[in-house]
């Protein structure tokens, strides 16, 4: 997904995504990679059903995606999103027999999923939008479905540093955990109860790291995941 004014023009910007990227979170010590395996190493531990079908809301570029069928092997994972040029380099790149990318409009004919993923998509919605998108999802799932809502924390120092960096997210309007909830029951989920927080200290730091997890119930890590139920 992509930025607050063109939900398009992100990835159109091409090969200069993942610099401009990659710049930003250098701050941290660490790659894209290192973010997405620990997103989903926290959110497998978690569900609790293994999923069939997985939706990968927001794709970008299909590299989460491949992180997702190396944590659920056995699943088929569709990843949508409003930019083409995304969705041609996922298909290229990632596409296969459990993979594929398809634009955002074509949601409603992909049946349902047994779990969602979508991680720094929802801080590019305008926020009168963010309700439908919700929903959007809202529907595409299954009955008892799961949705893992990640986004960039506001309350965290170094979270607004790095998005300071990263020019497609300077103007960005983020969620607090609180909002984030809100917005999912609003949307029509029936639990919202569950989050943690992640990404505490930075690689220079990360002899810490085994304190991350008696932390995640404080508000303050780089990113949050909310783990909402259909």
């Amino acid at each position: 997904m992509a930025g607050t004014s063109d939900p398009s023009n992100l990835f159109q910007q091409g090969a200069n995504y993942q610099e401009m990227l990659d710049k930003g979170i250098s701050l941290s010590g660490e790659d894209q990679e290192f973010f997405i395996a620990g997103r989903l190493a926290r959110i497998s531990r978690r569900v609790d059903r293994q999923p069939r079908r997985i939706l990968d809301f927001g794709c970008g570029n299909g590299l989460t995606s491949r992180h997702l069928l190396k944590t659920f092997p056995e699943a088929e994972v569709v990843g949508v999103d409003t930019a083409e040029e995304a969705i041609a380099y996922a298909n290229q790149k990632f596409g296969g027999p459990q993979a594929r990318f398809l634009d955002m409009q074509r949601l409603g004919e992909q049946g349902t999923f047994d779990l969602c993923y979508v991680n720094g998509v929802f801080h590019h919605i305008p926020p009168a939008r963010r309700l439908a998108a919700a929903q959007s999802i809202l529907r595409a799932l299954e009955p008892g479905g799961r949705l893992a809502f990640c986004e960039n924390n506001p309350w965290n120092p170094g979270t607004r540093m790095v998005m300071k960096r990263i020019p497609f997210d300077r103007d960005a309007i983020t969620l607090t955990i609180p909002e984030s909830r809100q917005l999912l029951e609003e949307a029509g989920f029936s639990d919202s109860s569950e989050w943690w927080s992640m990404f505490f200290f930075p690689k220079f730091l990360s002899f810490l790291r085994g304190f991350e997890q008696p932390l995640e119930r404080s508000p303050l890590g780089a990113q949050y995941c909310v783990l909402a139920r259909k």
